[in-house]
């Protein structure tokens, strides 16, 4: 069956952590020193000048051309034209401008969807990722998969920053990204037991989904707005580029 002639409307879904009692949310060890190291380097918290020069604009930047270049309406009439390419060329370029991917990852994913049947593979999941039917478990799942199917030159392209990349740059209200080195980091300095596993598993990403809700509810009179501040929240305290 062609998954291009039976595309589904789009379900927007929101990620919604299982209730959980308010002691893990509450006097994690670390949760008051990273507050005072933020604020440290940011007074004026996710408003500062600063960190919107440091951290926010240019991942926002990279989220507002995704609107321009693959809202919805223009990816769905890609794929309708079996454009794999141009979708999947596009969204690179998108992501080429940040620094979020390290250089032979974004070699690793270029060199993929260059191939005909890596952008078709791409361009589809993708979709099913940010506006399929199912839900979050299973349409993560699908991805990575689909990211490990990927055609391989050298590097390999099944990298958590690869598989995290586009729907943190497409969805920041929904998705966010994983540097494993300082995501593990910045975990452990905020006391919080981030199930790490090296390959993507579901398993993983709604640990790190689950502590970026941990962050929004200790951060709340801080109002972050996205996943983009609480990534960048959790990069300050684990990234050396923050030593103090």
């Amino acid at each position: 069956m062609d998954p291009v002639k039976h595309l589904k409307p789009p379900r927007i879904r929101h990620y919604q952590p299982r209730p959980r009692p308010h002691s893990v949310y509450d006097n994690l060890p670390g949760a008051r020193e990273c507050r005072r190291k933020f604020l440290r380097f940011f007074p004026q918290g996710f408003q500062d000048e600063t960190y919107l020069a440091w951290e926010r604009d240019y991942k926002w930047q990279a989220h507002v051309e995704w609107q321009t270049q693959l809202h919805l309406d223009e990816y769905r009439r890609l794929l309708k034209a079996r454009r794999y390419g141009d979708i999947a060329a596009r969204a690179v370029k998108i992501e080429a401008r940040t620094n979020l991917l390290f250089s032979f990852e974004k070699m690793a994913l270029r060199d993929a969807v260059r191939e005909p049947h890596g952008a078709r593979l791409f361009a589809i999941e993708l979709y099913e990722l940010l506006h399929g039917p199912e839900d979050d478990k299973t349409s993560f799942e699908r991805w990575f998969e689909a990211v490990g199917r990927l055609p391989r030159k050298q590097t390999r392209v099944l990298t958590w920053p690869v598989v995290t990349v586009m729907g943190f740059i497409a969805q920041p209200a929904k998705h966010i990204f994983l540097k494993p080195t300082v995501t593990r980091a910045g975990a452990h300095e905020y006391g919080y037991d981030f199930q790490y596993r090296s390959r993507p598993s579901w398993e993983t990403y709604k640990s790190l989904l689950d502590f970026a809700a941990v962050i929004r509810r200790d951060l709340r009179d801080l109002a972050p707005r996205d996943m983009i501040d609480l990534q960048s929240y959790i990069w300050v305290q684990g990234s050396d580029e923050y030593e103090e």
